[in-house]
């Protein structure tokens, strides 16, 4: 079963993707509001998606990104974005393995989530980091 970990700085968000995960079958095993509970959190939680949103990270974005890809190397780590431009190839420099611009209908974000799941899934191995 894919675990995941939800990095959103606003509570009704966090509620709403755990609830389309948990319909997707998907778990959630813990959630922040910040990067600093994520990078405290990440090392005793055993997961291996962690879904972030941009809007959660401090000024200095791409450190933080950084700082949460060393945290979690284990861990596939999706950005969830309002803006797809510049910030997507900061990030995935980073280390963030893939974007989802936060504008998708609920059932194309779904969609892209089931595809990351089935791919885990699959082949684990592929999305070990080491």
């Amino acid at each position: 079963m894919i675990r995941v970990f939800i990095a959103n700085a606003k509570t009704e968000e966090r509620s709403a993707l755990r609830f389309m995960l948990l319909s997707l079958k998907l778990e959630v095993v813990c959630d922040a509001s910040d990067c600093q509970t994520v990078l405290a959190k990440a090392p005793a939680t055993n997961f291996n998606l962690l879904l972030v949103d941009w809007e959660l990270l401090p000024a200095d974005a791409i450190a933080s990104v950084s700082a949460m890809r060393q945290a979690c190397s284990n861990a596939i780590m999706v950005v969830l974005t309002s803006y797809l431009d510049a910030r997507q190839q900061a990030a995935r420099s980073a280390g963030a393995d893939a974007f989802i611009s936060k504008g998708e209908i609920p059932n194309r974000l779904a969609d892209h989530l089931l595809a990351i799941s089935r791919n885990l899934n699959s082949n684990e191995t592929t999305y070990i980091k080491k």
